[in-house]
């Protein structure tokens, strides 16, 4: 984790992809595209912690729906910039068994945590797997699953704001950036 002057350097250097306007219409977007698709399944919302607790807190109140919540908290990064082994925290308390599921997340990178997590929730007895994730990397290699729902396509680089983070800081920002 950096000191503050560490993170401040880090933001004032970094690149605006999105402001936080460009970030709000995507939520928007996803919130209708998900009403379309989901609104009579009452489904099981699955929050992916941290990362996703920005979005998703944005996002649960534009889905005028009923739908039961519950998280997971999966991780692969910790405070470092490039992706580690998979640690399982937290699996769904809420009973999957024949239920619509939509797991949320900040950002689809490589893909190994989501396809991680569609495989347990479906192993779990759910009727149908859904994944939305506020970003997805636009990255030159397969992935092993693609989102449902996106919100924004972000380039190869690595970004952060509006709940992912850069070596432990800036999740809370509205806006996306991405280092130099």
């Amino acid at each position: 984790m950096p000191n503050v002057s560490e993170a401040r350097g880090i933001l004032n250097s970094s690149d605006i992809l999105f402001t936080a306007q460009e970030v709000d219409a995507a939520v928007d977007r996803m919130a209708t595209e998900i009403t379309e698709k989901l609104g009579d399944e009452y489904p099981l919302v699955l929050s992916v912690m941290g990362g996703a607790v920005v979005f998703t807190g944005q996002l649960l109140p534009r889905l005028i729906f009923p739908l039961d919540f519950d998280y997971v908290h999966v991780s692969r990064y910790g405070d470092k910039t490039h992706g580690g082994e998979l640690v399982w925290k937290q699996a769904p308390k809420e009973d999957v068994q024949d239920r619509v599921v939509l797991v949320l997340d900040d950002i689809l990178d490589e893909g190994h945590t989501m396809a991680a997590i569609r495989d347990k929730v479906l192993e779990m007895g759910a009727k149908a797997f859904y994944s939305g994730v506020f970003a997805n990397k636009l990255i030159s290699k397969d992935k092993p699953i693609q989102a449902d729902f996106v919100g924004l396509d972000v380039p190869d680089r690595y970004v952060f704001g509006y709940g992912m983070d850069v070596r432990g800081a800036w999740r809370n920002l509205p806006a996306i950036h991405a280092l130099k």
